[in-house]
């Protein structure tokens, strides 16, 4: 890339020190930002699901099982749980620029996103 194009962008964003990062930093940093805003999607998605299923027993249209419902919902988490510690295994075995920098990354980004 042009150094000049370079120190334009630099300019241009000051507020984003992730520019002046590695690339393993970067990927973490993209995983952990994806990984938070997914964890709110699915939460937005399961919320209304909920509220959707309690105004169907509220019209005596569907049974709720409680204990169902919960045990679900905690499937459900264990199961993104999961995802998430993979994800950050992965990162950590990263040969380019070494792990630690990608799960730093991946830190900052969970805190960014």
């Amino acid at each position: 890339m042009d150094e000049n194009l370079t120190q334009t962008i630099t300019d241009k964003l000051p507020g984003l020190p992730w520019l002046e990062m590695g690339s393993g930093f970067l990927m973490g940093l993209a995983v952990g930002y994806f990984l938070k805003k997914s964890f709110k999607i699915l939460l937005l998605l399961m919320g209304l699901t909920i509220t959707v299923l309690f105004v169907l027993e509220n019209q005596h249209i569907v049974s709720i099982n409680e204990s169902g419902l919960s045990h679900t919902v905690s499937q459900g988490s264990e199961l993104f749980k999961q995802f998430a510690d993979f994800l950050k295994a992965r990162l950590s075995r990263l040969n380019i620029a070494g792990g630690a920098s990608a799960v730093a990354g991946f830190f900052a980004g969970l805190k960014m996103g």
